[in-house]
């Protein structure tokens, strides 16, 4: 999980290990949360599967930071 501030707004991206088989690589499910005040403004859901954690939180972030935007 990575945290950031944007425009005021606690921004967070989430990457959730998925794993479908025991012989395939380990691959992140992605999803962004955004928080004022240490209460929930907005969560989405599942945005996408990245090939590592780095990409999926990016996606997170990204995904909140243009909430934010367009919302906040």
């Amino acid at each position: 999980m990575r945290r950031e501030t944007y425009r005021g707004y606690a921004v967070w991206g989430h990457a959730i290990a998925q794993q479908e088989d025991l012989l395939e690589p380990e691959r992140y499910a992605a999803s962004g949360t955004i928080t004022r005040e240490t209460r929930l403004v907005e969560a989405s859901g599942i945005l996408g599967v990245f090939d590592t954690e780095q990409e999926a939180q990016e996606a997170g972030l990204s995904w909140a930071r243009a909430w934010v935007d367009s919302q906040g």
